[in-house]
């Protein structure tokens, strides 16, 4: 049985690690290909050595762009790899561009796809993700969903019912997996932090970054709660070229750092008193370490967090509703429950996928 797994950013890259875990536990053979979407060291390389992922076999080097050049470059790239490696299965994650081009390259190949973290939606079709999530899981053949909505949403749009693999959440077996990692992380001292003394934000997504209104928002509100607790802000390199070019300036009051590993990110969130970020990953990372979170959207695909009481959303438009949403979140607890399973989707994907003969190589 051979997996061609396609990854190209750094959530993905985070996914892939205890997945591509259980896949060698069980002697599977993985070809991994990093698109390089994400190519900055600090946003890729640095994952790989500090979670003990295997190299890629093949980097694409592919790069920024427009959503549409990027994909394409994608595409065709993958094109030639499939047919090279005739892989059983085409593994991708998540709903970025590097995703889309995974699935439509392996498709028109007739090579079956199967989608890890299937049924997201935002039901924001303004969102590049948005689109990518439904074009996928449309033409997916095994759709892993990490949350009962997630099954109810693929069920709603008219998926058959057998396509659909509910395995709770690999961002959650990746928490578990790297935390003892994460607590020998010396961040908090290099930074000058204690536990409990600070917010921890982080911003990325197009419509935030792009959008000077949004953006102007987002750190006017940051630094007015700046004024009752200190307030971390890793910065992504697609928003620091937006902070650059829009001519924003940050007060003193806000601590900005360069991109932070995985384990630095996750030791920081683990002792954070809130958090508040545009990202879907940080959302959940920030309820399994039990930490109230605010995000800086008007809608989130991960909607039981916002149930549970632990995620409250802040529109990215006023600056204060953003700094009252963050203080009014100190302190805040939601209900315990489980919505992501036990820590072990990642052995029920492999399972899964090793014991449907379509895809055990002939």
């Amino acid at each position: 049985m051979r997996i061609l797994t396609v990854i190209g950013a750094r959530p993905q890259f985070i996914k892939a690690g205890p997945v591509s875990a259980a896949l060698r536990k069980l002697g599977v053979k993985e070809v991994i290909v990093h698109t390089g979407q994400h190519y900055d060291r600090s946003m890729s390389q640095v994952f790989f050595d500090e979670l003990g992922l295997p190299s890629p076999d093949i980097h694409l080097g592919i790069g920024s762009g427009s959503h549409g050049a990027q994909t394409g470059a994608m595409l065709a790239a993958l094109d030639s790899v499939i047919c090279t490696h005739g892989p059983d299965c085409v593994l991708i994650y998540g709903d970025t561009n590097s995703t889309l081009a995974g699935a439509l390259a392996a498709v028109k190949l007739h090579v079956p796809v199967a989608h890890v973290e299937a049924g997201l939606r935002s039901f924001n079709r303004k969102m590049p993700e948005e689109i990518n999530r439904i074009v996928v899981d449309s033409i997916s053949e095994i759709l892993f969903t990490p949350t009962v909505t997630a099954s109810q949403n693929l069920l709603a749009e008219g998926i058959q019912k057998k396509r659909i693999v509910p395995t709770g959440d690999v961002m959650y077996d990746a928490a578990l997996m790297y935390g003892e990692l994460a607590s020998h992380s010396g961040i908090l001292t290099r930074l000058g932090v204690s536990p409990g003394e600070y917010a921890l934000a982080t911003v990325h997504r197009a419509e935030n970054t792009d959008n000077r209104e949004h953006l102007t928002a987002i750190v006017q509100g940051l630094a007015a709660a700046s004024a009752t607790l200190k307030v971390l802000w890793p910065v992504h390199p697609r928003t620091s070229k937006a902070l650059s070019s829009m001519s924003l300036n940050c007060p003193d009051t806000l601590v900005l750092t360069d991109p932070l590993s995985y384990l630095d990110m996750v030791q920081l969130e683990r002792n954070a008193a809130i958090v508040v970020t545009d990202s879907g990953g940080v959302q959940k990372e920030a309820f399994f370490y039990k930490v109230p979170c605010v995000t800086l959207r008007t809608e989130t695909e991960w909607t039981e967090l916002v149930d549970l009481g632990w995620n409250r959303l802040s529109p990215p438009t006023d600056a204060d509703a953003i700094s009252h949403s963050i203080l009014a979140g100190l302190g805040s607890k939601g209900q315990i429950a489980e919505p992501y399973g036990n820590g072990t989707a990642s052995e029920r994907i492999v399972q899964h996928l090793c014991q449907t003969s379509r895809f055990l190589a002939a």
